[in-house]
């Protein structure tokens, strides 16, 4: 990567990418998704613990992978259902809210969720709207987060398998519980096909960190 005088510039490390997300999503965010904040807190009987490395080609046991789960007004009811079962499961689940169905903006639980995931904190990230589109819209804003809007079981495996997609968005209005547990399940049950699909996706990392060190030198793009 070059600056604006030809120069070659070192690429940040993911660390630094990390450090910059929060950094930046502190200063930007909405007083209720920074760290600390209501709409960042985690319920009660939630936990919240460090995420383990993702590992090529392999799926970890529920024990090992912690899961931030959001969902704004339209998608609160199929968020306590999947919150419930993937804690049965076994799964440590941060539930990032809302806890009713009181009008939310889906941007701001989006960004709660996406931020746990880009940080490190989570593993996964899964975010419940109306129709899903907005909140994948929003968490892909956040550098780190490769989120996927998934209807089906074929969109799930393959958002996994082909782009190692670490947020999933799901349409509440578009998919019946048992649909969103199936697609949830599948989901996480995929290994990331690396061999195939790695090149491609560092390509994704690769637009991000230009604009990452864009944001941190000051310039636009």
């Amino acid at each position: 990567m070059s600056d604006e005088t030809g120069r070659r510039t070192a690429m940040p490390s993911e660390d630094e990418v990390r450090r910059l997300v929060r950094s930046v999503v502190d200063a930007v965010a909405p007083s209720g998704t920074r760290t600390g904040a209501p709409g960042a807190t985690p319920a009660a009987g939630s936990q919240v613990s460090a995420a383990p490395a993702a590992v090529p080609g392999t799926v970890a046991a529920p024990g090992s992978v912690s899961i931030a789960i959001g969902g704004d007004h339209g998608g609160f009811g199929l968020k306590q259902v999947l919150l419930a079962r993937l804690s049965e499961k076994g799964y440590a689940v941060t539930d990032c809210g809302t806890q009713g169905t009181d009008p939310v903006d889906y941007p701001d639980i989006a960004l709660a969720v996406a931020r746990l995931v880009a940080d490190g904190t989570c593993t996964y990230g899964i975010i419940i709207d109306g129709a899903g589109i907005g909140s994948c819209m929003a968490a892909n804003k956040v550098p780190g987060v490769r989120a996927a809007l998934c209807c089906d079981i074929s969109t799930a495996r393959n958002s996994r398998e082909h782009n190692f997609a670490n947020v999933l968005t799901l349409g509440a209005r578009l998919i019946g519980e048992g649909l969103a547990m199936d697609i949830v399940t599948t989901w996480l049950a995929t290994a990331w096909g690396e061999s195939r699909h790695a090149a491609r996706v560092e390509k994704i990392t690769a637009i991000e960190r230009t604009y990452a060190v864009a944001v941190r030198e000051g310039r636009n793009g």
